[in-house]
């Protein structure tokens, strides 16, 4: 039997008098908040924590410097997405190796959109403690990765913690000449990397790309967004997994089509060239990988979709 939409109405007119005919019950007030936005994997021996920070509500006129606007809203809407705003979420990792306590990015802190900041609050209902935190390993210094690291007021967050940050970042947002010759979108992401990294600088260890930072965890070089931006490859046991950090905006958009320039991209084209490598690479492989902007919880595998990639999110397991 095929549905028309007179038969539809007809059933939901049905439906709507044997409702009125039921007796009314108390109604659970409506709710204003989810559960906490943490979830729980295993790569080999090491356990893996994904931990939100909310999302950002960006418009998408603007948001690709080589595509037009219509094809974005297209490529939008395919996902089932808004066609005038992309959603992009926040997410980044706890690593636990059973002997130390290490997170891989900061999330927006308290200097976030009101639909962010929601870092600290899911990080400790997943058990943890800023104190109890050994290492920050940062992938790149954009406020969204960095700005956890210290409030507003000045306050350090982890007491306790190492931080660790790629090299070629810092030599190029400390650098004052690099800081002069800013366009004037970048100057305030330049003051921000000098708020939060200046009353520690004499205290942060530099990487680069090829080290191993903590057991299983090395720095992958994945310049372009900005010039030291760094993903990570955690390898345990027979766990392979690629933490791919900002490669691409959000994969709806970037990873199905992987030569846009997305306007946060500092080298645009380098960044197309970072982003097919690794993209393929993982395919190639079928290594899981972690997004920081993908729908949380923002962990499954990369298939190739013609000219691009699709991104096969991990099915929710209560298993660990």
């Amino acid at each position: 039997m095929s549905l028309s939409r007179r038969h539809l109405f007809q059933s939901a007119a049905a439906l709507a008098v044997i409702d009125a005919a039921t007796p009314a019950h108390a109604a659970a007030p409506l709710a204003n908040t989810q559960a906490p936005g943490f979830y729980r994997y295993t790569v080999g021996d090491l356990q893996m924590t994904a931990v939100h920070d909310g999302f950002y509500a960006r418009p998408l006129e603007g948001l690709v410097r080589n595509a037009p606007l219509s094809a974005v809203q297209d490529a939008s809407r395919a996902n089932y997405m808004p066609a005038d705003k992309v959603l992009i979420p926040f997410t980044t990792t706890v690593v636990n190796t059973g002997s130390k306590l290490v997170i891989i990015d900061t999330g927006n802190g308290d200097t976030g959109a009101v639909t962010s900041g929601q870092w600290m609050a899911n990080f400790r209902a997943a058990g943890f403690t800023p104190e109890q935190v050994d290492t920050v390993i940062i992938s790149h210094f954009h406020g969204d990765h960095i700005n956890g690291l210290r409030l507003k007021d000045g306050t350090a967050v982890f007491p306790n913690a190492e931080i660790t940050v790629p090299a070629a970042e810092w030599a190029y947002w400390m650098d004052d000449t690099k800081m002069a010759a800013a366009p004037d979108g970048l100057k305030g992401a330049f003051a921000n990397v000098r708020r939060v990294f200046g009353p520690m600088a004499k205290a942060v260890t530099q990487y680069t790309p090829g080290r191993e930072l903590i057991t299983g965890v090395t720095a992958v070089d994945a310049p372009g967004h900005t010039p030291g931006h760094t993903a990570f490859a955690v390898m345990s046991g027979t766990g392979r997994l690629m933490l791919l950090s900002d490669t691409t905006n959000h994969p709806a958009l970037f990873a199905r089509n992987p030569d846009w320039h997305a306007i946060v991209d500092i080298d645009p084209d380098t960044a197309a060239t970072t982003r097919h490598k690794l993209l393929d690479m993982v395919a190639s492989e079928q290594m899981q990988v972690a997004f920081y902007h993908a729908p949380f919880p923002a962990t499954g595998h990369i298939l190739r979709a013609g000219p691009g990639y699709e991104f096969v999110p991990q099915s929710w397991s209560a298993a660990l």
